[in-house]
């Protein structure tokens, strides 16, 4: 059986891993026109390379159907919550930095700390009847996190948009969202809470336990494992 290498199908994630393989001696790249997922990879024999959007490389990952893949820390923790008993981190690449954060309102001068919003949640439902909404994509990484801090009157709502717009729509009170330089987060009139800091986050390199490591991908691990200095096996 190939080694099945899963890399994100297009966009600045899937230039940076094509350069970081380069820098490393191995030729990852696609072939056939932009809408033609396939690609090859030359320098390791018996590789496969499979383009994928970096949202389903987690999922492939936990079913075993590739054995490497290229996403972010933040979507194999939210998408796996024991995601050490299902992949095992291989390499941080160096790239994708992006930081999972609580943002509130600028307007709400009194609120600084998570232990301010604790208070502002409390006091929000015993005004309004219900309880302040946070939007997010990462229902459960910010819920094990305040959760975690003791905070507890709040409910999620899903945001499958731009989560920062929420709250100038009046569908959340606050956002807990992925920023790489929270300009965005300031241009929609919200602040990051002093320790608001739920995770951070770059592009890794993840190997699968659940895949089938048979003596064919044993090789193709080796050969990478010579070009970019990694482990002599897997996990």
């Amino acid at each position: 059986m190939s080694l099945k290498l899963g890399i994100p199908s297009k966009g600045r994630l899937q230039d940076k891993t094509i350069d970081w393989f380069a820098q490393h001696g191995i030729t990852v790249q696609r072939t056939g026109s932009d809408r033609e997922y396939a690609g090859q990879v030359i320098g390791v024999d018996n590789v496969e390379l499979v383009l994928l959007s970096a949202g389903e490389i987690p999922k492939e990952l936990a079913a075993g159907r590739i054995h490497l893949g290229v996403t972010g820390t933040d979507l194999v923790r939210e998408k796996m919550p024991s995601w050490s008993d299902i992949v095992a981190e291989v390499e941080p690449l160096g790239f994708g930095h992006a930081d999972l954060v609580i943002a509130v309102p600028d307007c709400w001068v009194d609120v600084t700390t998570v232990d301010d919003l604790d208070a502002a949640a409390a006091q929000f439902r015993a005004d309004h009847g219900f309880r302040l909404r946070i939007a997010t994509k990462y229902h459960g990484l910010v819920r094990d996190y305040l959760s975690g801090e003791g905070v507890a009157d709040y409910q999620l709502v899903d945001s499958q948009g731009a989560t920062e717009g929420t709250v100038k729509n009046l569908t959340a009170e606050a956002i807990a969202d992925i920023t790489s330089t929270g300009d965005t987060l300031h241009a929609n009139g919200l602040r990051i809470l002093s320790d608001g800091l739920i995770l951070q986050s770059q592009a890794t390199m993840f190997a699968s336990k659940t895949a089938e490591w048979d003596a064919t991908a044993l090789s193709a691990w080796s050969g990478f494992s010579k070009g970019c200095g990694w482990a002599d096996k897997p996990f």
